[in-house]
């Protein structure tokens, strides 16, 4: 159970991270010349390589491991249950509405 923690913790804080990173994305569209796809994708990409998401990253899997460790179930549950399966559930659904337009998008 322990090495679950662990991934749940790494995945949930590399999610968080990167949808921080996304809110400044849309704040820069505006200033972008590439349109579609291609301005948010290449915005995606470029946020893995800035050291603001990885601060981000290291520090919320930090919170979400030791909240994993607490001795109170009821704080466990708040701080580390809720959070890290909302933010994996949530990125999971995107990844498959994404996979899906794509292979509706390829078909028609």
């Amino acid at each position: 159970m322990s090495s679950f923690k662990i991934v749940l913790s790494a995945v949930a804080a590399l999610l968080l991270a990167e949808s921080i990173s996304l809110w400044s994305v849309f704040r820069g569209m505006s200033t972008e010349k590439a349109t579609g796809l291609a301005a948010i994708a290449s915005d995606i990409v470029g946020s893995l390589f800035s050291p603001l998401f990885w601060i981000i990253a290291i520090l919320s899997f930090l919170l979400f491991f030791y909240a994993s460790r607490l001795g109170s179930k009821g704080l466990r549950i708040l701080l580390f249950w809720t959070p890290t399966v909302f933010l994996t559930a949530t990125g999971l659904l995107i990844a498959v509405l994404v996979v899906s337009l794509f292979l509706v998008a390829r078909h028609h």
